[in-house]
């Protein structure tokens, strides 16, 4: 669940089954670009969408994590722009893009349980800020999405990974909210600390000076917190079943 009820007076869509696929509604070629802070519920709501539309799914959050997973396993000081940068072209990353399974490899390695550690979550963000590693990543982003029929989450996919992607969205909820959800992904982490956690990360995203965490021009914003994930989903399926009919 990502919150409770919908407002009063708010209608919305019936949400999708996870078992429907509903290629018969949207192009082969389509990208659908979801966006947000930690915590906004990027992960489910992109899974679902996928799921339910019959599209692939790619987390380019879960290649950053891969990433600083390579630079700890080979005892790269990820403090060391310098060290990391001449790192970044090393790791082979592989990202798995089915909805039901995602999966990430490095080096022929399944990591997928590994990069949700503590010690690459404390890592990850100045290893994402550095240069090399975000241009070699946006390049590997950029081949997986294609030619499209996709469904891409991350925290610049609409304004520089896939601009020109004709369904974006912004997912935001209450810090209060995140912090929930993110503790209870990591096992029961104190709420407290993780909220500060998130709020930490929020800046150090919005401050980059290169693909800083910002809603994308065209994009949908949907504040999760007072919704539950399948009416989440719903209502982004809903949006892509609008834009789709438009074109």
């Amino acid at each position: 669940m990502l919150g409770g009820g919908p407002p009063a007076g708010r209608v919305l869509p019936p949400p999708p089954t996870r078992t429907s696929r509903r290629q018969d509604i949207v192009s082969s070629t389509l990208v659908v670009a979801i966006d947000g802070p930690s915590g906004s519920g990027k992960s489910s709501t992109s899974r679902g969408v996928a799921a339910a539309l019959g599209l692939r799914y790619l987390d380019t959050g879960a290649m950053f994590r891969a990433m600083t997973w390579a630079m700890l396993r080979d005892r790269v000081d990820v403090h060391d722009a310098g060290a990391v940068g001449a790192h970044a072209a090393t790791p082979r990353l592989t990202s798995g893009t089915d909805p039901d399974g995602p999966t990430i490899t490095v080096d022929g390695e399944d990591v997928s349980a590994a990069i949700r550690l503590p010690d690459v979550t404390a890592a990850v963000s100045p290893v994402s800020a550095v240069p090399e590693v975000r241009a070699r990543l946006l390049e590997l982003q950029r081949e997986v999405i294609g030619d499209g029929g996709i469904v891409v989450e991350g925290r610049d996919i609409g304004s520089v990974v896939w601009p020109q992607a004709p369904v974006k969205v912004y997912l935001t909820a209450d810090p209060s909210a995140r912090a929930l959800r993110r503790a209870a992904e990591e096992g029961g982490a104190d709420l407290a600390a993780t909220e500060q956690s998130l709020l930490a990360r929020d800046k150090i995203d919005s401050g980059r000076a290169t693909a800083p965490l910002t809603m994308p021009a065209g994009a949908h914003h949907i504040d999760t917190t007072p919704y539950t994930l399948d009416e989440v989903i719903g209502l982004v399926v809903a949006l892509v079943e609008a834009v789709e009919a438009r074109s």
